[in-house]
């Protein structure tokens, strides 16, 4: 849930950059490329996420600007509060000048000091002149001081003015650019609502698809726990047995280790792809346009640019590399009794058994000729359990 409420304008400015970047990678990565053939939900799915995301940088300007102008009204009437005390003591000083001057020349000073009725009377008129020629160059610093000040005040006021100027004219090219945007989504909802009954079913086939292709990996994964379990129990023939529960995979003491580094860096893991945005996020989530058709995100779909790579978030080994019907490849790389799973390769630069450090290539990310996304299907395991990646990695 996006909210602007309760930030500070620091917090604010921070966001409304990181929201312009987001909305030049969704040009960049969802839009830029011309497709052979349109797809209307995925198109609507794409503009849904623009439209979004433009909407959240109205939402953090206004909030910007209303802050901004508060500033610039405090500033305002802290400027006239200065100008008046500058005012004030110029006023003081000139006075405190010509009075010196009636009074300057050595003689009336001397005269001042020889009319005194005692010594301790002509110490203290002495002590005053010397204390009222101090106080008279300190008027004249603070007189320096608060120039400085008004001007300083006066120059920030001309910034934060330029400023709003500015946000509010961003604000109002962002709400041309979302009125298009939603042209275009009616135009899209509007083809889905004509051939409704075909989208659904090809969708309802998709989600099939993907629950295919998700229990293949889970048992696939299932194996290769069993495998590499079934290796370890043989190295510990003369030792006692090691009690694991099932599909958990039987730890060495330098895999222990590992696995303890992994849960370590939890929120800290770089992410799998240099650059890009994710267009599914993990769970269960409703379809945007067919509310009775649920889809479950499996880990993180992340669309990037083409010819990107994949890379190893964390020191590990290669358990496997799978190979779809489609020849796409699937590398899996266990960090203890942790893996993470980097699929929809076009090619692995890996294989079984291979040691791996963060930061690796892996393998180049496939390019769909259709719809001409570069998407890297992101999945963490422990075990065999599936966690949410976002928790893990980076946020950006």
């Amino acid at each position: 849930m996006f909210s602007v409420f309760g930030q500070t304008r620091k917090e604010l400015e921070a966001q409304r950059k990181k929201l312009n970047y987001e909305i030049k990678q969704v040009n960049s990565l969802l839009f830029k490329e011309k497709k052979k053939v349109n797809n209307a939900l995925d198109d609507l799915k794409d503009l849904n996420r623009k439209i979004y995301v433009r909407t959240q940088l109205i939402a953090t300007i206004n909030s910007e600007a209303k802050i901004l102008l508060k500033d610039i009204r405090k500033n305002e009437t802290e400027l006239k509060s200065l100008k008046k005390k500058l005012a004030d003591l110029k006023a003081d000083y000139a006075d405190m000048i010509f009075k010196s001057y009636k009074s300057k020349s050595q003689q009336s000073r001397m005269m001042f000091l020889l009319s005194s009725q005692s010594f301790y009377q002509a110490y203290k008129r002495l002590e005053y002149m010397k204390q009222y020629t101090s106080f008279r160059k300190k008027q004249g610093e603070e007189i320096v001081v608060h120039t400085n000040e008004v001007q300083q005040l006066n120059d920030s006021l001309l910034v934060q003015k330029a400023l709003k100027d500015t946000l509010i004219l961003s604000q109002k090219e962002q709400k041309k650019e979302i009125e298009i945007d939603k042209k275009n989504q009616e135009k899209l909802i509007a083809t889905i609502k004509k051939r409704e009954s075909k989208y659904k079913k090809e969708l309802q086939n998709k989600v099939k698809e993907e629950k295919r292709v998700t229990a293949q990996i889970d048992k696939k994964i299932r194996e290769e726990i069993e495998r590499a379990n079934r290796i370890a129990r043989s190295k510990l023939k003369d030792k006692p047995k090691t009690s694991v529960k099932k599909n958990e995979f039987i730890l060495s003491p330098e895999a222990k280790a590992l696995a303890t580094k992994f849960e370590l860096n939890k929120g800290r893991l770089p992410w799998p792809v240099s650059e890009g945005i994710v267009v599914r996020k993990f769970g269960k989530q409703p379809h945007p346009s067919f509310p009775g058709i649920t889809v479950n995100g499996t880990g993180l779909h992340i669309v990037t640019k083409q010819g990107k790579d994949a890379q190893a978030i964390f020191n590990g080994s290669v358990l496997n590399v799978l190979v779809s019907a489609e020849g796409r490849k699937n590398v899996l790389i266990q960090h203890g009794n942790y893996i993470s799973s980097y699929n929809n390769l076009e090619k692995a630069y890996v294989k079984k058994g291979d040691r791996i450090v963060t930061g690796q290539k892996i393998g180049q990310i496939f390019t769909d000729k259709v719809s001409k996304k570069t998407k890297l299907i992101f999945v963490l395991f422990k075990n065999t359990t599936r966690l949410n990646p976002s928790s893990w990695i980076l946020k950006r």
